[in-house]
C-alpha cells in the first residue's frame, strides 16, 4: 500500500467513510481541468445529516495545477460522529461566482481509541436492542397499560420481528459496502469452481 501521507498518493475522489481524528486527503485533477487552479478555488461544504448545527467547511490547495483537499488530524478530531452531506463548490477567482459543481455524502465513524464510544453502527445497535427485547419477551407479556392517566402501547412481537428483519438488511449493506471498498466478493458473489 503506498503512503496516503503522500499527495501523489492520495485517492482522486472524496472518501465515503473517515474516522474521527484522521489525517484526510483526496485530490480533484478532473475539476482543474474544467476550472483551472490559477483563476478558480475549489471548497467544500458538509453539514451533519441529523440536522445539528455541525457544518465542516474545508479549502482546496493548489500542487502541480491540481486541487488537493487536506484535513489534519486535529480538525477531523472535532467531526461529530454521523453522515454527512458534502458539496464541492468551485469560486471563479475575477467574479467571485460560485457554482456547486458536486455532492455525495460520507459517514465519519468513532475512533476506538476514544474511551467511551460504541463502535457499533445504528443497524447493529437496533438489531441488538430488538434482539434483547424479543429474548426479554414473557408469554403473558403486557401489550399496553396504563398509569396515573398516561398509556404506553408496546410494540408487538410480529412488529419487533419487522424491524429487527429492516435493520438485518441495513446492516447487511452496509457490511458489503464495507466488502466492496476492501475489494472482497460481497454476499450476493457467485463463486464459481472449474
Amino acid at each position: 500500500m503506498a503512503g496516503l501521507f503522500d499527495v501523489a498518493n492520495a485517492p482522486t475522489e472524496e472518501p465515503e467513510q473517515v474516522v474521527v481524528g484522521d489525517f484526510i486527503q483526496w485530490t480533484r485533477p478532473d475539476l482543474a481541468d474544467t476550472y483551472p487552479t490559477a483563476t478558480h478555488s475549489l471548497n467544500y461544504v458538509a453539514r451533519i445529516s441529523s440536522g445539528g448545527n455541525t457544518e465542516i467547511q474545508v479549502a482546496a490547495t493548489e500542487s502541480n495545477g491540481i486541487y488537493v483537499v487536506t484535513v489534519d488530524s486535529t480538525t477531523s478530531a472535532d467531526f461529530v460522529p454521523g453522515v454527512y452531506y458534502w458539496q464541492a463548490e468551485i469560486t471563479e477567482t475575477a467574479s467571485s461566482n460560485r457554482l456547486v459543481v458536486d455532492r455525495g455524502q460520507f459517514e465519519a465513524i468513532v475512533d476506538l481509541d476514544t474511551g467511551g464510544t460504541d463502535p457499533r453502527t445504528h443497524a447493529q445497535v437496533m438489531i441488538d436492542k430488538i434482539e434483547s427485547l424479543l429474548e426479554g419477551r414473557a408469554d403473558g407479556d403486557v401489550g399496553s397499560y396504563s398509569i396515573q392517566g398516561r398509556s404506553l402501547t408496546k410494540l408487538g412481537i410480529d412488529e419487533l420481528l419487522k424491524w429487527r428483519d429492516y435493520y438485518k438488511g441495513e446492516r447487511r449493506k452496509e457490511l458489503n459496502a464495507e466488502r466492496i471498498r476492501r475489494g472482497l466478493p460481497t454476499e450476493s458473489t457467485i463463486k464459481v469452481r472449474f
